[in-house]
């Protein structure tokens, strides 16, 4: 696969957290070299606005959309060129601009920790990485994207390892935002060999797909620097046993990289750590 890196630093706190910084971390902890990927430079995807707008209920949206848009035209122009974009954000609401780039037609392999299925409405922080999920399946807050409907159909959405909600508990509402096509395997069933299993069953077909990997999916036991860790997560065993099928079925179009709070690794060994991973994964 012919791989190219594409920096999209794109925090959408607003308030210069670590993320912004993930793409030249990982970069100098040597992951090109370890990928044997091209080098596709950055976007200018940094959101220095925390404001959070009164209609949308978004954070910086303008720079959102804006960004959005430099994502989406640098992911078109990698893949009309036939390369395959690993894009390293930042944090999730850079999935909106990559799929805007996309051809239509994929599935989405989602791993996260959580659903990110809030709106401007529900989101406790109105960061567009609360939301990105909704707003790529036309359940999010409208005026985010430059047209109307889905990026992706919900039913060709997968949610792997996000934590289990309780639906009845104050905390569980954002479940039931969730779209009911959407296709959720919680952690809980990603550990040993059945995340193996998984990610063969996943991989067969022939329909193009995107994966979309949010770090904080890991336990913070094994990874700790990510913005909203949450516990009872895959091991790196466990992510690399799901992920490989997905990246060896031949339905891969790019993969985007997110979470890493860079700031939170002082002395390189996390960023060091995901490289191995990327690397184990993306290894012709």
């Amino acid at each position: 696969m012919r791989w190219s890196v594409l920096d999209a630093p794109l925090d959408s706190s607003g308030r210069g957290r670590g993320e912004h910084r993930a793409p030249a971390a990982l970069r100098a902890a040597g992951l090109l070299g370890r990928v044997g990927a091209a080098d596709a430079g950055a976007v200018d995807a940094l959101i220095t606005d925390p404001v959070r707008d009164p209609e949308t209920g978004v954070i910086g949206v303008d720079q959102v959309r804006r960004a959005g848009r430099a994502i989406a035209a640098r992911t078109t122009t990698l893949i009309g060129a036939g390369r395959h974009p690993l894009v390293l954000g930042g944090d999730c609401a850079i999935l909106p601009g990559i799929l805007q780039g996309l051809p239509s037609g994929f599935d989405l392999w989602f791993l996260d920790a959580h659903l990110d299925f809030e709106d401007g409405r529900t989101s406790p922080t109105g960061e567009g990485a609360d939301m990105d999920l909704s707003i790529v399946t036309d359940h999010g807050p409208a005026g985010v994207l430059d047209r109307e409907g889905p990026l992706v159909d919900p039913d060709q959405v997968h949610v792997l390892g996000h934590r289990p909600l309780d639906r009845a508990a104050t905390d569980g509402k954002e479940a039931y935002r969730v779209d009911p096509a959407v296709r959720l395997v919680p952690a809980t069933r990603l550990r040993g060999a059945d995340a193996a299993a998984v990610g063969r069953d996943l991989a067969v077909g022939t329909t193009p797909a995107w994966l979309h990997l949010d770090l904080d999916v890991l336990d913070p036991l094994v990874l700790p620097a990510v913005s909203y860790p949450e516990p009872d997560g895959l091991d790196w065993a466990d992510l690399v046993a799901l992920a490989r099928p997905l990246v060896c079925s031949g339905r891969l179009i790019g993969m985007s990289v997110t979470d890493f709070n860079a700031d939170e690794d002082p002395d390189g060994r996390h960023a060091e750590r995901i490289g191995q991973a990327l690397a184990e994964l993306l290894a012709d």
